[in-house]
């Protein structure tokens, strides 16, 4: 069927059949592809098939509300890019994105989600051999390019906001890159609202660059006259201001994170109840909706002008997420989230001083501030060997590269030359980080694979899954009831997690109770979406188990043993992140080689201090502390990370004082036993 057919036959309004399904169109189908018609994008549609037919890469400047995420992957399906079974990729940064692009596209498509149009993200995938326009995060397409390197089963690939620079972006554009020599026939289309076009081009070997002008109406921005000390009282103060005296309008406030989400919605939400006064709903969101998640009908702004970032320290090997100040172009993202339908207002938390002069022009590339253990794995899994010379956009350091190296030869990822070892490509089938994966793949020697796949799964889509209530019931005598204490176990954090787990499991499996498991979870102060997640997580990584032939062993909670091998089966993973107490300084805790000062995190729930600390999480603020920690034995330490523990090339200090008592207690009880 060719293109000028099949535009005719989308333009009918007569009830004729959708060539996707052979079914008659919906009564909403013709309603949507009005709206579709009259996006700014749709003008240009010849313009972008005529320049892609010419060049192999294109890139595509569309500004906010021009409609590109939703309508440039079916331009290219009407087109006849999925002929042949072909299919059409578009990869964006975030899961949500995705997900919520793919529902918008089948609907003006009239198709089923999960059939012609699907989406693919981590523990989940909505698709079918049906399937020929496909949204996935750009992480899923490159674990899809693992098994098939030269990405045959993909006529086109958009990258979608590409802006946006995330450390698997900039990955796969440099894979692309090489894949694009192979297959002359791969289309590629770069489009972004805010890139620097320039950039972009010049990587991708001198690409035409389409520009697509935005469905905006004017943003009034609005600067703090003096800075603000606190952004979050400064946010709630600039809604109840704006429910009070400006006109009717939907409300979206950027903040960075879930905690300061729900305090402001809950004050929020007490204020205007209290006053009876809001006309639309106050959205509270993190930097998700400037780009990857469009909500329609806001009216007023409220920029922070923060949100967190990933920030890795090479040196002291270090990664966590910082709460940092956004760049300008991030702003103009902001603000254009309030000029969709109607003119609108921005409120920026910071001063016009602070914006010109302190803000940078745009975000620091994700792959030079992170820790990069995953993608040398699946680059290495790729058999790109020569990562100095491996076209990145931007080249991370390195120090962190070698870091990198460093970490995945300590966990027998790759051998001493640098070649990947067999246990590295079984590491690189899980998406997880490589500690984790290297726990589940050892699991199974301490009969706990079972425990382990369920503790990953918390750790890697539940790892704070305790909701902070605003209003405590209290006891008499006006003791607090704190209904999270109830899973706490006194070796720590990794089995409070699995006990959490199966409570929510056996919580399911009530019979009778209608919603048991989310009724469970209000009643326990529970997140629910994050408990289902990660039961999804789990029954994945499972199957990716199963898959490489790993057995599913389980402990009984009776067993002497119960605790012990779940620890160490997680240490083989961890066994790089411990901390020993400070001698004669109470709860001070020193990371073992790099020789940091850490407090344990506040929600940390040992019932003591031991001597040594497995740890989860490094979390930077005024204080450095460690989140999620279990007690672990100096010598287990010795015994299943002799490598890495070994003393003669050990940094001194504490820690390799105590290391060094411990050695010699086993040494005198091998000692013993031999007499």
């Amino acid at each position: 069927m060719t293109d000028n057919t099949k535009r005719r036959r989308l333009d009918l309004s007569d009830g004729s059949k959708n060539p996707w399904t052979d079914r008659p169109y919906s009564s909403r189908y013709f309603t949507i592809f009005e709206q579709r018609r009259a996006l700014p994008v749709y003008e240009a549609r010849r313009e972008v098939l005529d320049t892609l037919a010419d060049h192999q890469v294109i890139v595509l400047q569309g500004e906010t509300g021009s409609g590109k995420t939703t309508q440039v992957p079916q331009f290219l399906v009407e087109h006849g890019y999925t002929k042949d079974g072909k299919i059409i990729a578009c990869t964006q940064p975030r899961r949500v994105a995705a997900i919520s692009v793919a529902k918008r596209v089948a609907e003006e498509m009239d198709v089923q989600l999960g059939a012609q149009v699907g989406y693919s993200i981590r523990f989940e995938d909505r698709t079918s051999r049906d399937t020929f326009l496909k949204y996935l995060t750009d992480g899923m397409l490159l674990r899809e390019a693992m098994k098939d390197p030269d990405l045959n089963a993909y006529s086109a690939i958009i990258l979608d906001e590409a802006h946006e620079r995330t450390l698997s972006t900039d990955v796969l554009m440099g894979l692309i890159k090489t894949v694009m020599k192979r297959r002359k026939d791969l289309k590629i289309i770069v489009m972004s609202a805010t890139l620097n076009a320039e950039q972009f081009q010049n990587y991708f070997d001198k690409a035409p660059l389409l520009s697509v002008p935005g469905r905006m109406f004017p943003v009034t921005i609005h600067y703090s006259k003096s800075p603000e000390h606190d952004y979050v009282e400064a946010a709630i103060r600039v809604v109840t201001d704006i429910c009070r005296s400006e006109p009717p309008g939907d409300i979206l406030v950027f903040l960075t994170g879930e905690e300061e989400i729900e305090e402001t919605c809950g004050r929020i939400t007490s204020i205007t109840a209290a006053r009876e006064r809001i006309d639309g709903p106050v959205i509270c969101a993190t930097n998700i909706a400037e780009t990857s998640l469009t909500i329609d009908g806001i009216v007023y702004v409220v920029d922070s002008g923060f949100s967190k970032q990933k920030l890795y320290n090479p040196r002291v090997r270090v990664e966590s997420l910082l709460v940092q100040g956004i760049s300008r172009a991030s702003a103009k993202q902001r603000a254009g989230r309030a000029g969709r339908t109607q003119p609108g207002k921005c409120f920026r938390l910071y001063t016009e001083e602070a914006f010109y002069k302190e803000l940078p022009e745009t975000t620091h590339p994700e792959i030079l501030r992170s820790n990069l253990g995953n993608v040398v794995l699946q680059l290495k899994k790729l058999d790109i060997d020569d990562l100095v010379h491996f076209d990145f956009m931007d080249p991370p350091a390195p120090e962190t590269m070698m870091r990198a190296l460093e970490l995945l030869n300590y966990l027998g990822a790759l051998d001493d030359e640098g070649d990947l070892t067999q246990f590295g490509s079984t590491m690189s089938e899980f998406p997880l980080d490589p500690e984790s994966s290297a726990a589940l793949i050892h699991s199974h020697e301490y009969g706990c694979s079972e425990e382990v796949v369920s503790i990953v799964s918390m750790l890697s889509s539940a790892g704070n899954c305790f909701l902070r209530p605003r209003h405590q019931k209290k006891r008499r005598h006006g003791k607090q009831v704190n209904p999270h204490r109830r899973f706490q176990h006194v070796d720590g954090d990794h089995l409070t997690l699995l006990n959490v787990y199966h409570a929510y499991i056996e919580s399911k499996h009530q019979s009778g109770v209608r919603n048991s498991a989310f009724r469970w979870c209000q009643e326990n102060m529970i997140n629910h979406r994050a408990l289902a997640m990660a039961d999804n997580s789990r029954t994945q990584l499972a199957n990716i188990m199963r898959r490489c032939n790993i057995p599913l062993l389980s402990l009984s909670d009776d067993d002497l043993k119960y605790s012990q091998n779940i620890r160490k089966a997680l240490l083989r993973g961890f066994f790089m992140q411990i901390a020993s107490r400070s001698f004669g300084k109470g709860k001070t805790y020193l990371t073992v080689k790099d020789q940091q000062n850490v407090l344990l995190h506040p929600s940390c729930g040992l019932g003591s201090t031991p001597q040594w600390v497995m740890y989860n999480e490094f979390v930077l603020t005024n204080t450095n502390y460690i989140r999620t920690c279990s007690h672990v034995n100096g010598s287990w330490l010795l015994e299943l990370a002799p490598v890495y523990y070994d003393l003669s090339n050990f940094p001194e200090g504490e820690a390799k004082r105590e290391l060094e008592r411990v050695r010699t207690k086993l040494q005198r009880k091998r000692s013993n036993m031999q007499r």
